[in-house]
This record gives structure tokens, sequence and C-alpha cells, in this order.
């Protein structure tokens, strides 16, 4: 009988998944993701229901696949986590929810390769035909220097966390960098609206 070997890819990325109240400058590796994109307001878009539902299908199909491999490891899911954009930059706030750009993410070790994916995607197909598995990636983000924050209410509610962030930011000689990023380590199903934990990050350049 295998002997699975466990590892908690949350706990070995500690600095970035247990984030404080408090705004923090961090250093974020390149990491691997499953990744789906889509636009619109994530309270009613069907688009994005379907995109969490296929995105869940391959990530927990290939812990299971990985953790049925000869060295018989096995891993924690990561959450949720998702990027947001739009045509005004970073103010998400001042935009309609509808002309949100978003990325749905979730973090995978690196025993999840390109052969594990693949496999991951096609298994998920048989189990249940969901439209939005053809648009799941496996790719790499290389956010480097970022500023973060554990903010804990409702998501409607983010906006003064977000301004307290970017004040930070501003603060520490930097601009922001790329894309608004979200973690999500709550589930909003099991949690009241007014407990829910998500970790804030903004990459961040040196300000000219």
């Amino acid at each position: 009988m295998t002997t699975l070997t466990k590892i908690d890819p949350r706990r070995e990325l500690d600095g970035l998944y247990a984030a404080r109240r408090e705004p923090a400058m961090v250093e974020v590796p390149s990491l691997a993701y499953l990744m789906i994109d889509g636009r619109g307001d994530p309270n009613t878009s069907p688009a994005y229901t379907a995109a969490l539902e296929a995105l869940f299908s391959v990530a927990y199909t290939a812990k299971f696949l990985v953790r049925a491999e000869p060295q018989g490891i096995d891993f924690k899911v990561m959450p949720l986590e998702g990027l947001w954009s739009s045509e005004r930059g970073h103010e998400l706030g001042l935009i309609s929810k509808a002309d949100w750009d978003w990325t749905m993410m979730i973090m995978q070790p690196r025993e999840v390769g390109p052969e594990i994916f693949s496999s991951a995607i096609e298994t998920a197909k048989r189990r249940k035909p969901l439209p939005a598995l053809e648009q799941i990636r496996l790719e790499c983000l290389d956010e480097g220097r970022a500023a973060q924050m554990l903010y804990v209410g409702p998501y409607d509610e983010e906006g003064p966390a977000i301004t307290r962030l970017h004040a930070f930011i501003a603060e520490e000689g930097h601009v922001p960098h790329g894309r608004h990023h979200e973690i999500y380590l709550s589930d909003p199903r099991r949690a009241a609206p007014e407990k829910l934990k998500t970790i804030i990050r903004q990459p961040v350049k040196a300000a000219e």
C-alpha cells in the first residue's frame, strides 16, 4: 500500500496567504494557476457561475490524479482567486460591475504540470460536460513586488480597504502596476458576509 505524502501549498506560501489587516509589501514568486477569463457582474453573470464550476471541477480532478500517481502526493486545493480590471484601470468602483473584466484562478503546486492538466480537463469532461472547461488554461503569473492586506467583510464594501491599500502604496513610493488581485479565504456559502476574509493584493512598481 502506497503511503501518501501530504503537502499544503498554502502553508508553504504562508506570507502570501496569511496577510494581516495592516498593509504590507510582499514579493510574489512566479506561480502556476488554473485560469479562466470573463466579463460582467460576478453577482449576476451566468458565465461567472459556469466559470467557477468548471474551475473547481478541474482543480479537484487534478488533485486526485496527482494523488493516484506512483509518488502518492496529496495536496489541499488552494482558495479561489481573482484578477479584476476595467477600461478605467484601477478605478473599479467607479464603473458598472457589468463592465468588469475578470480572470478567476486557483493556484497549482508544481506537481500539476501540462500532462496532469490535460488529463484533468479530459477526465472532468467525461464526468460532466461543462462548456466552460474548454476555456480553462494552466499559466504562470509573475507579480513580483506587491502590496497586500486582509479585509474582513462583505465583498461589496471593500472600497475603503482598497483606498487604504493604494494610499499605502503611494506612501511607499510606488504606483499600481498590474491587475487588482483578490484571494478569497472564506466560502461565501458558509460564512456570514461580515465574516468573509479576503486578501486584497496590488502589484506595484517604483514611482517615476
